[in-house]
C-alpha cells in the first residue's frame, strides 16, 4: 500500500511538473493574468490555447455632431478613416452611375497599415506591395507579347496617386502656429500640403492637376496648407510610394482639428467636398 500511494504522489508530481512546464511556454508568464482571463472569456477557449496576440485600445464611442449648426463631426480616428471612407465611398459611386463602361484607365483604392509608424512593414506603404500590384495588374491586361514588353513601365509613367491623409486645420487658439497664406478652414473644401523638404509628395504639377480638376467639376477652390518653416513637418506614405514606384503623387486631405487626438474634429461639409473630388478624380 505505502508502494501504491509512493507511486501516485510520484505521478502527481510529474502531473504538477508538467502543468507548471505548460504554464511556464516562454510567453505566457510574462503576460497579464487578468488580461488573459478577460480574452479566454471573451474567446470562449482555455487560456493555454492562446498563443500570442496583437492588441490595441481604442475607443469605442460612435461619432457625432456638433457645433451652433451640426457643423462639426467629432469622431476618433478620423485620421485617416475619413479618407478610407471617402475613397470606397467615391469608387462605389464611380461603378453605380455607370462610369466604368467609359473608363479606360484602372481606378484604385491602396489602404496600408502602419502610417503613424512610419509604414515600414510588409504590410505598410514602405513594402513591394504598390508596386507589384500594378505589375500583376498590368501584365494581366497585356498578354499580347508585342505590347507586354515595357507595359509596366508605361503604366507607372501614366499613373498619378492620391495621397490623402488628414490636413492642420487653423485653430483660433493657435493661428500663429500657421502661415497666413496657409491656413486652412474647415468646411470650405480639402487642402493640398506642400513641403519643400519632401516631407509631402506635392510639387507644381500634381497640384495643378487636381486644381484644374476641382474646377472643371465645379467645385470649391482647393485649400493650400504648408508648414511653417520653423515648425516640424510630419509625413505621409505620398513620398514612400512616389519613391518606390517613380508615380506622380499628391499630399492632400480634409481639414481637421484635434489630429491624433482620442477624439477629432471634421467639418460635415468636408465629407462631401471629399467625396465630390474623389469621383472627379
Amino acid at each position: 500500500i505505502l508502494a501504491m500511494e509512493a507511486e501516485k504522489a510520484l505521478d502527481g508530481d510529474k502531473k504538477d511538473k508538467k502543468k507548471d512546464d505548460t504554464e511556464k511556454d516562454g510567453w505566457t508568464e510574462h503576460q497579464e493574468p487578468l488580461l488573459l482571463q478577460v480574452l479566454a472569456e471573451e474567446l470562449g477557449v482555455p487560456i493555454p490555447s492562446i498563443a500570442d496576440f496583437e492588441l490595441n485600445l481604442f475607443d469605442i464611442q460612435k461619432a457625432n455632431l456638433g457645433g451652433a449648426y451640426s457643423e462639426f463631426i467629432h469622431s476618433a480616428r478620423l485620421d485617416n478613416l475619413a479618407s478610407c471612407f471617402l475613397a470606397v465611398q467615391a469608387l462605389i459611386e464611380h461603378v453605380e452611375e455607370g462610369k466604368l463602361d467609359d473608363d479606360g484607365e484602372i481606378s484604385m483604392i491602396a489602404m496600408f497599415d502602419h502610417e503613424e509608424v512610419g509604414s515600414g512593414s510588409a504590410v505598410g506603404a514602405g513594402s513591394p506591395i504598390m508596386s507589384e500590384a500594378v505589375e500583376r495588374i498590368s501584365e494581366a491586361l497585356n498578354d499580347d507579347p508585342s505590347i507586354k514588353t515595357g507595359a509596366f513601365q508605361a503604366t507607372v509613367a501614366n499613373s498619378f496617386v492620391l495621397s490623402v491623409d488628414q490636413a492642420h486645420a487653423i485653430h483660433p487658439n493657435y493661428s500663429n502656429k500657421h502661415e497666413k497664406q496657409h491656413s486652412p478652414k474647415m468646411n470650405q473644401g480639402m487642402v493640398i500640403k506642400r513641403n519643400s523638404n519632401q516631407r509631402y509628395a506635392t510639387n507644381g504639377i500634381t497640384g495643378f492637376i487636381v486644381r484644374e480638376i476641382a474646377r472643371r467639376a465645379g467645385l470649391p477652390p482647393v485649400q493650400e496648407f504648408v508648414v511653417r518653416q520653423d515648425c516640424g513637418c510630419g509625413s505621409t506614405i505620398g513620398p514612400i510610394i512616389s519613391k518606390a514606384t517613380g508615380m506622380r503623387a499628391i499630399d492632400m486631405g480634409c481639414p481637421q482639428l484635434s489630429m491624433h487626438s482620442i477624439r477629432e474634429t471634421m467639418g460635415v461639409c468636408d465629407l462631401q467636398n471629399g467625396l465630390d473630388l474623389f469621383k472627379a478624380f
